[in-house]
């Protein structure tokens, strides 16, 4: 197959990948969330940024191909944010998500919890969830600190709630036998998670997802467009919904957008 097909003409800030489609947008996130980004070391980094740099510029060298232009820039936007143009720490990458947060959710899951168990993973999740929305945000546009700190508390106070409320309740049923409460207990974790979802991200991811316009949230380094009254109730319903799917939901901006067409 001809590079011209895999790797198209390279456009900086671009998506390699077509947004109008749900196959192109699936690839897309696939290629954010590459965990082999994470093992790129600072020398390569820098040799990605000074190489999209003199694209920018028009000084790029002699014989540089498109699939070399592709891969500097999936890579920097993998471990560079791109308003600030501060590094993002390993943990709270988009690429960094499943490796790092794979224990998370095996800890959530564990059986026969104690309290104190209950209430650290329950922490640890509404944590990492924070840390990953607040490292990726749309920083276009300054926000105060303390909406995330508030966000934050609240999402793990009622993460904790939910969680240590629902097993001292399932303990205390009666009805239930030994075998049927502990598997009742191994779904504590999806109520308290979805409904706390993972504090408010006020202004959105920059470069997570661009999506199709006008829905998505806009290219690498530009604001995205303001949602309507109708698109921002049902972003703010994600996180709780995906949380009754998911053991431990993804930040607000990774699920695929509800249109599909392709």
């Amino acid at each position: 197959m001809a590079e011209s097909t895999i790797y198209p003409q390279f456009q900086l800030g671009k998506s390699r990948f077509d947004q109008n489609t749900f196959s192109g947008r699936l690839r897309h996130f696939l290629d954010v969330i590459d965990p082999r980004t994470l093992l790129v070391s600072e020398r390569r980094l820098k040799e990605c940024m000074e190489l999209l740099d003199d694209f920018k510029q028009g000084n790029l060298p002699p014989g540089v191909s498109n699939a070399q232009l592709w891969e500097a820039q999936k890579i920097k936007q993998a471990a560079v944010h791109p308003d600030t143009g501060e590094k993002i720490l390993m943990p709270f990458r988009m690429s960094g998500y499943v490796p790092f947060g794979t224990p998370i959710v095996v800890g959530l899951l564990l059986p026969n919890q104690t309290l104190g168990s209950t209430v650290f993973w329950q922490w640890l999740n509404q944590s990492h969830n924070a840390c990953v929305n607040y490292s990726n945000r749309n920083a276009t546009k300054p926000a105060a600190a303390s909406k995330f700190l508030l966000g934050y508390l609240g999402a793990v106070t009622s993460a904790v709630s939910i969680a240590v409320g629902l097993n001292v309740l399932i303990r205390r049923a009666n009805r239930f036998s030994p075998a049927g409460r502990v598997l009742v207990q191994r779904f504590v974790p999806f109520p308290a998670v979805g409904t706390a979802g993972d504090g408010p991200d006020p202004s959105g991811p920059s470069h997570a997802h661009p999506g199709p316009p006008p829905r998505g949230h806009g290219l690498p380094g530009e604001a995205p467009p303001a949602a309507g009254p109708q698109e921002a109730g049902a972003a703010g319903a994600q996180p709780g919904v995906s949380g009754g799917v998911w053991a431990r939901p993804p930040p607000r901006h990774q699920p695929l957008p509800p249109d599909v067409p392709d």
